[in-house]
């Protein structure tokens, strides 16, 4: 398939699975505004890339501007030579930057490299879209993983959270991130490509062996089972961090500090 072709099955085969969930996300959470300039991440897998056709396709209809960013945490020469013809062959003009994010996780977290390599990359790609004059970035995170989050923080971390569709920086004034993939399926992602015959880029991070990935593999594969006898499963997980009852918590936090439900009687 062309790049032409392909960005032409969003508007008909894939609109019900992927383009409607996709404008439902950004009208419901006002992800994108007239006079945005946005900078679509590109990590080279298949959920950025969808995520990138997407928001150019919304620019018919919308007036913002659009920047594809691809940073280089330090793949192998073949990593980084598949996102250039993946990039290539979708038509995107991607402005990669380089950076060493995997090498210093590697060597100061070892163990859990994870959290730090996360948020090293982020304040990259913050930093590189405010040079670009953008206003937000926008990451590929989809419907399934919005769901393992919850479970993972809720089996491994203690705590109640969820992946929010929108966040303002903290430490980058005036800039925000967006998901506009919240409500896009990771199968119907799959579906798609497989469809266009379009190969990604497999996850190139040298922890992938380590605890991290396998407990999300295990969170997938525990709500995969669950769903299977009841299919409302999925929708409940994140329904439960849509409706939570504050009067029946054992204890929060917030910008105030923590608080226990002993502060009420």
């Amino acid at each position: 398939m062309t790049a032409q072709e392909i960005k032409r099955t969003l508007q008909r085969e894939f609109v019900r699975t992927l383009r409607r969930p996709f404008a439902a996300a950004v009208r419901e959470y006002d992800m994108v505004r007239p006079g945005d300039r946005i900078a679509a991440c590109i990590s080279g897998g298949k959920d950025s890339m969808l995520l990138a056709l997407l928001l150019q396709d919304l620019q018919r209809t919308v007036d913002f501007e659009l920047v594809f960013l691809a940073m280089d945490p330090g793949y192998a020469p073949a990593g980084r030579a598949r996102l250039e013809e993946n990039a290539a062959r979708l038509a995107l003009p991607l402005e990669i930057f380089d950076t060493n994010v995997l090498r210093v996780a590697g060597r100061h977290a070892a163990a859990h490299p994870c959290f730090l390599c996360a948020k090293m990359r982020r304040g990259h790609l913050y930093a590189e879209a405010r040079k670009r004059g953008c206003n937000k970035i926008a990451l590929g995170h989809h419907y399934d993983d919005a769901i393992e989050t919850v479970l993972m923080g809720l089996l491994y971390g203690g705590q109640v959270q969820a992946m929010l569709p929108r966040v303002r920086a903290k430490n980058y004034a005036g800039m925000e991130l967006i998901r506009p993939l919240c409500l896009v399926r990771e199968r119907s992602v799959q579906a798609w490509a497989d469809y266009c015959g379009l190969t990604f880029l497999p996850c190139d991070c040298p922890a992938k062996a380590l605890a991290n990935d396998t407990r999300r593999a295990a969170v997938k594969k525990l709500i995969a089972s669950l769903a299977a006898d009841n299919p409302q499963v999925e929708a409940n997980i994140l329904n439960a961090v849509k409706n939570v009852d504050t009067a029946k918590l054992l204890g929060w936090r917030d910008g105030a500090g923590r608080h226990s439900f002993l502060d009420r009687l």
